[in-house]
């Protein structure tokens, strides 16, 4: 079993940036010359911040972006594919490796140390040998306390999945027992305005902390492969400069950023003060 930790993933930039393309689909729109003239025009950084800046995002859609991932939990895989302007390519768990497939698991360090305890019954506990446990016990011996932590669980559950897959039990029905922090590695692609709506939501520090870890290198790869696309890209509170969550709002940035309702409050007050200098 090879163990990892959430933010030890890797992330790989494969296709996308170098030559842009949306100002190419900005232009095809408007313009009444021939597709050869158009395509033959020189990239123009102002007309892709332009589109941008305005909210008109349907040329950059034209701009596709593909990534290698790997070191990341199913727990992340789930949240993931919730995005589903987007293509996927998980690699499979359920193909017949005969045992070669690997146990690799992802976990926050943070509950690595955690140990607990459970009372085992002398009853049903027996000798490697099969004499049941309470004939060498002391008589007044009711439990047995065993102590066990998460490196524990999940040594447990690759030794049964291994007994399992040489029992000649299909791996994907041992699958169902597997632990969500079992790595999945994937083939991502988005096109630019989708991966722009995904960073809004994933690089927020609302989200869990694997997938803006995944979000935050997804994002550094963009910016520097296509950096007129994706300079303002980011949280909700860097496009938009306010935090839409309101009342859900991560406590690291009360105080630090408005709040919708705030901005609004701010923008009410800013034009009551406008109106009542024109009345004087």
């Amino acid at each position: 079993m090879k163990k990892s930790y959430v933010g030890d993933g890797r992330v790989v930039l494969i296709a996308g940036g170098g030559k842009v393309y949306t100002d190419i689909a900005a232009r095809f729109v408007r313009s009444e010359r021939t597709l050869e003239d158009i395509i033959a025009s020189p990239y123009s950084r102002e007309l892709v911040q332009r589109i941008i800046e305005s909210g008109h995002e349907a040329s950059i859609e034209f701009d596709f972006f593909i990534f290698g991932v790997e070191g990341y939990a199913r727990v992340t895989e789930v949240q993931l594919v919730r995005k589903r302007i987007a293509s996927y390519m998980i690699k499979t768990g359920r193909a017949d490796k005969a045992g070669r497939r690997s146990f690799d698991v992802v976990l926050p360090e943070v509950i690595e140390g955690f140990q607990t305890a459970r009372v085992l019954p002398v009853e049903s506990l027996s000798l490697a040998d099969g004499t049941p446990i309470k004939e060498v016990l002391p008589e007044k011996t009711s439990g047995i306390t065993y102590s066990y932590n998460s490196t524990d669980i999940l040594k447990s559950l690759e030794i049964w999945y291994n007994q399992g897959v040489e029992l000649g039990l299909l791996e994907e029905d041992l699958r169902y027992l597997k632990p969500q922090a079992t790595e999945f590695k994937a083939l991502i692609g988005m096109n630019a305005h989708a991966l722009r709506d995904w960073f809004r939501i994933r690089c927020c520090k609302n989200a869990q902390l694997e997938i803006r870890d995944l979000a935050g290198k997804m994002l550094k790869l963009c910016r520097e492969a296509a950096p007129d696309l994706f300079a303002d890209a980011g949280p909700n509170c860097v496009r938009l400069g306010y935090c839409p969550e309101n009342n859900m709002q991560h406590d690291d940035c009360r105080g630090k950023v408005f709040t919708k309702e705030q901005a609004l409050r701010i923008l009410k007050e800013s034009a009551r003060n406008k109106n009542r200098v024109k009345g004087r």
